[in-house]
């Protein structure tokens, strides 16, 4: 049968079931703990979890940057064991002040650290450039200068292959003997500015040159404008000041080696290694192999500093993983002193 409409008699019986049921207070209180117990534990078990996957990571990029230490060039730190050896630090590519190419800072602290080992018998530029940057190629000019004068007991080589040109021979010149291949591209002592006019190309696609600028020089060479009389005068003023400078690094360098008085040396042309012998830009035919029987040793040991991006990209791994580990782990402390203080 129904029990509808409820009769007051279950209605006591039911009411009294569930004032039994109901924990009492000593009950909430274990319930409460065995909650908060499991709270902390899940805590604790989240922020171990976060130690061991920073262990990993860590272990990781240890083994990465030891494999890529192990494929880059070999270290200079303990040529010490290999006993006497040609210090060689390399000038190849071009020449300029990122870090991918050959710049002034890397070179300068190969150069330094060849010259400061007591077993290295002698410096050798490796260079193979086309050249580049003068800031660059005089910076290391200048170094090489004062490196000579601080080890007067040790010379320096340059050892020209495919190419020893333009900022490359700037370098070179420094050097107390220039070696080249009799095929070697030697010379090419000027300054360069590259500059495209294509006004006429805008004006046949109908493309309008709206550039604004606060001063009547500030757009000097623009590509879209004819050429200022005035503007040209003074660039090349520049660039002849600048190729002032090569000159006189050059004819420093060179001193009384140079066999000829022709402009055409420093007009910008090139020649095979033989003509520069012949020219005095260069003092003889050779190499790295035969250097190294004059000086009665086999080995040679490369001080050059390389850029990796291998090493770039590990360093920011290793970055963003230990910012990721401290926050995780200062939001960890955060939340647990929140809780406590509820």
């Amino acid at each position: 049968m129904s029990d509808w409409p409820p009769k007051p008699e279950n209605e006591t019986q039911n009411t009294q079931q569930n004032s039994q049921q109901q924990p009492t207070g000593n009950e909430w209180k274990l319930l409460e703990k065995v909650v908060l117990a499991s709270v902390v534990e899940q805590r604790r078990a989240r922020r171990w979890g976060i130690f061991f996957k920073f262990l990993t990571f860590a272990y990781i990029l240890f083994i990465l940057v030891a494999l890529g230490k192990s494929c880059s060039t070999a270290s200079t730190d303990d040529v010490g064991s290999i006993g006497s050896h040609i210090a060689v630090v390399d000038i190849v590519g071009t020449i300029a002040a990122d870090k991918q190419s050959v710049n002034s800072t890397n070179t300068i602290r190969s150069l330094k650290k060849a010259f400061e080992n007591k077993q290295s018998k002698a410096v050798v530029l490796n260079i193979n450039s086309p050249g580049g940057s003068p800031v660059q190629s005089d910076e290391i000019w200048q170094e090489i200068q004062y490196l000579k004068k601080q080890h007067t007991d040790k010379k320096i080589y340059a050892v020209i292959g495919d190419t020893g040109a333009s900022g490359a021979y700037y370098i070179a010149s420094a050097a107390d003997e220039i070696i080249v291949n009799p095929s070697s591209l030697v010379g090419s002592i000027g300054v360069i500015m590259p500059n495209y006019g294509v006004n006429g190309l805008m004006q046949k696609l109908g493309v309008e040159d709206r550039t604004m600028t606060s001063g009547e020089n500030k757009a000097i060479l623009s590509m879209t404008q004819p050429v200022d009389p005035a503007q040209k005068a003074h660039v090349q003023g520049v660039l002849d000041n600048v190729h002032d400078h090569f000159i006189n690094a050059v004819k420093q360098g060179r001193g009384k080696k140079l066999k000829s008085n022709d402009p055409a040396i420093f007009s910008g042309l090139f020649w095979t290694g033989e003509q520069a012998v012949k020219l005095g830009i260069a003092d003889r035919v050779g190499s790295l192999n035969t250097l190294k029987r004059e000086l009665k040793t086999d080995k040679a040991v490369n001080y050059t500093i390389e850029y990796s991006p291998f090493d770039s990209v590990l360093g920011r791994m290793g970055s963003s993983i230990g910012q990721g580990f401290a926050s995780s782990l200062s939001q960890q402390v955060q939340s647990e002193n929140q809780t406590k203080l509820q």
